[in-house]
């Protein structure tokens, strides 16, 4: 499907914006130490060709652009550590919501944090793997569903629990949609590479303190059942993003709640891909006249 070993999207020092296959120092893994990439043409979710040309990296951006995005979907309560520290029954099937792609960001951009959501408390972080399909899927069994992934990255699946509870009508989206709210790479490491997606650590760290540390093998639906049970009778399409629930360890799990603050620094790990590092910024709020 892809050619690549580890997709990134950046502009470059000579000012142009590019997808590249990040070259990496031996021995290092995390993308986000990427400083070169050879520059790739062509459709990424296509033919594409990986290219002798090397550029310099200026900064990561989010691995997909906005026009190559088709949905992003995501699961909640997909932990079961996670299901338990929420006091909520194991699900039986994949809880599905939506994001709308304005939330989406890049690995180390800030979140930014709109007026409303600075009402009350409630801000709170979620580290994910993030699956990106590849290729169209629809009815695909559990056996065959990797093989329509184009590859994983590390998201931050940014929540603010009032308007995700109690504003939003009995529907997450308000408080899981903010602009920004979504930002992940540091790139797009291929399914070639990740054989199993159920093996990897994951991580949170808050300030520099780790408050996130599990593995992707607490999955209640792995990787390959939530594709399967995603295509049926709808189908899946290559830009796909889908965010696969986060582990035990989130601030409104805590006794005290643990609230994200303005200027507070958040980084999500996954083992084999990287880390995205992202800051909490309050927006000015605007007067009222």
């Amino acid at each position: 499907m892809s050619t690549f070993s580890r997709l990134i999207r950046f502009l470059a020092k000579d000012g142009k914006t590019y997808y590249g296959d990040a070259i990496l120092p031996s021995g290092i893994v995390d993308i986000s130490k990427a400083t070169q990439a050879r520059v790739i043409k062509g459709d990424i979710f296509g033919k594409h060709d990986i290219t002798d040309q090397v550029a310099d990296v200026r900064l990561l951006l989010a691995p997909l652009a906005r026009e190559d995005v088709k949905t992003v979907r995501c699961l909640g309560l997909n932990y079961e550590q996670h299901a338990k520290e929420s006091k909520m029954p194991l699900p039986k099937y994949p809880v599905l919501f939506y994001k709308p792609v304005t939330a989406l960001g890049g690995p180390s951009d800030g979140i930014p944090v709109a007026a409303p959501a600075q009402e009350v408390e409630g801000l709170d972080y979620e580290c994910e793997l993030v699956a990106i399909i590849g290729r169209e899927a629809r009815d695909v069994p559990e056996s065959e569903a990797l093989s329509h992934v184009l590859g994983y990255a590390v998201g931050n699946d940014v929540s603010h629990r009032e308007w995700q509870l109690k504003r939003g009508g009995g529907q997450w989206a308000l408080g899981k949609g903010f602009d920004g709210w979504a930002p992940f790479g540091p790139g797009i490491v291929s399914s070639r590479l990740i054989k199993d997606p159920q093996s990897l650590k994951i991580s949170t760290k808050l300030n520099g303190k780790t408050v996130q540390d599990s593995s992707t093998r607490d999955m209640i639906f792995g990787v390959a059942a939530t594709i399967s049970f995603l295509s049926r009778g709808t189908t899946l399409l290559p830009g796909d993003i889908i965010f696969t629930g986060t582990p035990q360890g989130v601030g409104s799990g805590r006794s005290p709640p643990l609230w994200l603050k303005d200027g507070d620094i958040v980084e999500v790990k996954l083992e084999k891909i990287g880390s995205c590092t992202n800051k909490v910024e309050y927006t000015a709020k605007k007067p009222r006249l």
